[in-house]
Formats: structure tokens, C-alpha cells, sequence
């Protein structure tokens, strides 16, 4: 495959080329979609056309939006929860495969903030 037939096969683009934009017979991946904003969540999936199938990928526990805005997936998934067409498949820490020490860390923090919440909800 030449570099030209890649480009042409493969889309990359930003959401601002996206708006007038239907995707149609598409495979469609949005990666590290808890960094979405609702507004950006909406339009990535009004854009799905005919034949078309959209993956969503995030993290819930890893967002990076500024401090009270939120996350485009969350918001998706609790007004999506039993749309017909659209399915959740949720993964716990099992599912995640990492070097023993990465997920040791993991571990400590998610610990670490039980012991907070915990601390806080007796304030």
C-alpha cells in the first residue's frame, strides 16, 4: 500500500472539521474520550452515518478536563444507558494488562483516594 492509498484509506481529523461532516460505511475510533466535553461528545456521534460503527474509548478515572467540566463520556453514558443500538462494555482491573509494578501503583492510589473519601465523608 503507497503512503497516498494509506492517507486516503485512513482518516485522522479534528473535531473542528467535523461539523458539517456524516460518516458513512465508517469504522470510527474516538480514543481517550473522557477528555471530551459534552458538547464534543454529541457531535462525534451525530456524525455517524449509514454502515457505520463508532468505538469509544476512556477512562473515567483519568480525566483531564478543567476542574468542573464535564467529561463528554460520562455525561454519554448515563444519557445513553438503554438506547437501543448502543452498548457499554465496562473493564475492571483484571482486564488490564500491565508490568506488576504499574499496577502495584494503581492499587496504592485507588487506596489512597478510598481513605480520602472516606475521611472527608466523616468532615
Amino acid at each position: 500500500m503507497s503512503k497516498r492509498d494509506f492517507y486516503e484509506v485512513l482518516g485522522v481529523s479534528r473535531d473542528a472539521d467535523e461539523k458539517s461532516r456524516t460518516l458513512n460505511n465508517a469504522f470510527i475510533i474516538l480514543d481517550e474520550a473522557q477528555n471530551t466535553t459534552r458538547e464534543q461528545m454529541k457531535m462525534f456521534l451525530t456524525r455517524l452515518g449509514f454502515g457505520s460503527t463508532a468505538v469509544i474509548t476512556g477512562d473515567a478515572t483519568q480525566i483531564d478536563l478543567p476542574r468542573g467540566q464535564p467529561s463528554g463520556l460520562v455525561h454519554a453514558t448515563q444519557v445513553l444507558d438503554g438506547v437501543d443500538g448502543v452498548s457499554f462494555t465496562w473493564f475492571g482491573k483484571k482486564d488490564v494488562v500491565r508490568h506488576p509494578l504499574v499496577q502495584r501503583v494503581v492499587n496504592a492510589y485507588e487506596e489512597h483516594d478510598a481513605i480520602m473519601a472516606n475521611s472527608e465523608e466523616r468532615r
